[in-house]
């Protein structure tokens, strides 16, 4: 049986996340400690302590659930399991890809928390607020959806930036462009089409001043060769040769996370458990959407879940 080590994207950010692994674990302690020292402040308090709106702010969403990902990744770690010995592949939903860098050997810890800070404040910046949005387009195929985004844009931008699974595409562009897909998704079937309570339009080409942001700030850093592939995001396809995520990480700012095609790649190459490492479940469910039938699906978030996958 063929094993992925997934790792969660912006949203599945929660107050406390990580704190019972860092009290039962040094390891993962440790973890949190050496991203404080990166960012110079004190991320894991606002992580464990802090207010919620705070948390989810784009330029610190994405260091805390990198640090909680690998903080779990550094509980399991303290128990004998490894990337390396456990896992075939890792991917991440978006950001989460710098967190499966990380976990594979490719991005220091140090180097992925200042990459994420920074990516985070590009990716706030590049759009004034209230001039982009993002809605979910539930019960539409991915086909039908890029057919509404380009309905939609009429001269503005209107993109497909998330393929989740088979049933939920979120599309990414000016607010009323995509206001304007919210509409159309409903005449064309969707079960549900909504608006998301997001500070600004990620993986779309509004993005493009925080793509040469990125790039500047990854030609500064070195990127290992993975212990195992990574699943990139905009190739939906594993990768080893470090030169080539330069490129694939600056091209996701503006690209399509394709993860629903990711998944099914993985499966074609034999994948059939899936452990979620860090905060919340929601990979898990996308993968069942995608996959369905027999797939094993594990969270590692907490220490009973890490007791429970080390049996």
């Amino acid at each position: 049986m063929s094993r992925a080590f997934v790792f969660p994207g912006q949203g599945a950010q929660a107050v406390g996340m990580g704190k019972a692994l860092a009290e039962a674990y040094p390891a993962a302690k440790a973890v949190f400690d050496e991203v404080d020292e990166a960012l110079g402040e004190k991320l894991s308090a606002l992580i464990w302590e802090g207010d919620i709106a705070e948390l989810t702010l784009t330029q610190n969403a994405q260091p805390a659930l990198m640090a909680t990902s690998m903080a779990a990744l550094a509980a399991l770690g303290a128990e004998g399991i490894t990337v390396e010995s456990h896992a075939a592949f890792v991917a991440g939903h978006s950001l989460g890809e710098y967190s499966a860098l990380c976990a594979a050997g490719a991005l220091s810890l140090s180097d992925t928390a200042r990459l994420l800070r920074i990516r985070g404040l590009a990716m706030q910046e590049a759009v004034p607020v209230g001039v982009g949005a993002m809605a979910a387009l539930l019960g539409l195929d991915f086909a039908t959806a890029m057919e509404v985004a380009e309905a939609a844009a009429q001269g503005e931008v209107c993109q497909a930036a998330n393929d989740n699974d088979p049933a939920q595409v979120v599309v990414s562009g000016h607010k009323a462009a995509v206001e304007r897909a919210v509409v159309l998704a409903k005449e064309r079937g969707a079960k549900r089409a909504l608006m998301l309570p997001v500070s600004a339009p990620f993986h779309c080409a509004l993005m493009q001043p925080a793509a040469h942001k990125m790039a500047e700030a990854l030609a500064a850093v070195v990127i290992h060769k993975p212990v195992v592939p990574v699943v990139a995001n905009v190739r939906a396809e594993a990768i080893s040769e470090p030169d080539r995520f330069y490129d694939l990480l600056v091209a996701q700012v503006t690209g399509s996370v394709r993860w629903r095609e990711s998944v099914l790649w993985m499966e074609t190459a034999g994948v059939s458990e899936y452990w979620e490492i860090g905060a919340g479940k929601a990979l898990s469910g996308m993968i069942k959407r995608i996959v369905g039938g027999e797939v094993v699906l594990k969270a590692v978030g907490t220490p009973e879940d890490v007791a429970a996958v080390r049996g």
